[in-house]
């Protein structure tokens, strides 16, 4: 599954976890991805977007 947003294309970030010594070890941020039904080209079809996408009303969703 890809980790992009079908909508603005909102990809994983990066950075690091610190422990308490602050040695720095490889993270990823995943954006909040939600599999839902919505209208692309006027066609019903499954695609990931993220909760931005979906609160702020840039999608039409598919019934």
């Amino acid at each position: 599954m890809s980790k992009v947003c079908a909508i603005c294309g909102k990809k994983p970030g990066f950075g690091h976890n610190r422990s308490h010594s602050m040695v720095a070890t490889k993270r990823r941020f995943n954006p909040n991805l939600q599999r839902v039904r919505v209208l692309l080209d006027g066609k019903a079809t499954r695609a990931y977007v993220c909760t931005r996408c979906l609160k702020g009303g840039k999608v039409t969703k598919a019934i």
